[in-house]
């Protein structure tokens, strides 16, 4: 209730990840390591800083597979997925940096293959953080991942973006900061509980 208005709220810098169909880009629902796309699929990839996935930016090509994979022609025991890669724009970029251009890529890889295993066929080198949410492709950020951006643009270095399936790859949530206090508290009530009992037999 206390919180600032939109213009001013406080939002992750980060790569989102989104299915592309002919009425457009949707968001993805699982992470890219999960989602296995089917022949002739379009993934895309949007680095910008949003709050939540309603209102993360999507990609600014439209998903068209015929186009991307134009030169890239079928082979048997192999499936081709159409991916877009877009940076963002300057405002999106963590400082001093500055984005790539927007690109296309077409993979060409087994039938089996996750969306993230074609995106590095085609765009190394990618960086993931230890939870496996993907921080960096062909090397852009530098460095951070999911890090939180204050309205005035700024990072916030000790926070973290929350870990949503799209993200991560996974289904869990962004709790851990919060399980680690409880952890320390639990533990200090039982060292406090521990020295009564030790105090009570010493005067008994």
């Amino acid at each position: 209730m206390l919180g600032a208005g939109p213009a001013q709220a406080a939002g992750y810098r980060y790569w989102s990840f989104w299915e592309g169909s002919g009425s457009g880009w949707t968001y993805a629902t699982q992470g890219p390591s999960l989602v296995r796309p089917d022949d002739g699929a379009v993934e895309g990839f949007r680095f910008s800083v949003s709050e939540d996935s309603q209102d993360s930016a999507k990609p600014r090509r439209a998903p068209g597979f015929a186009e991307i994979c134009a030169d890239t022609p079928a082979k048997d025991g192999t499936k081709r997925i159409a991916l877009v890669i877009d940076p963002g724009t300057a405002s999106d970029a963590p400082a001093g940096e500055t984005p790539p251009a927007p690109r296309t890529a077409c993979a060409r890889v087994s039938p089996d293959a996750s969306a993230a295993e074609a995106l590095a066929a085609v765009a190394k080198p990618l960086r993931y953080s230890s939870d496996a949410m993907l921080c960096a492709i062909t090397g852009y950020p530098a460095s951070g991942c999911g890090e939180q951006v204050s309205g005035d643009g700024h990072a916030t270095p000790a926070a973290s973006a929350p870990a949503s399936p799209a993200a991560t790859g996974s289904g869990g949530s962004g709790g851990g900061p919060s399980a680690g206090v409880l952890v320390g508290i639990g533990a200090v009530l039982l060292l406090g509980i521990a020295a009564v009992v030790q105090a009570r037999r010493r005067r008994g």
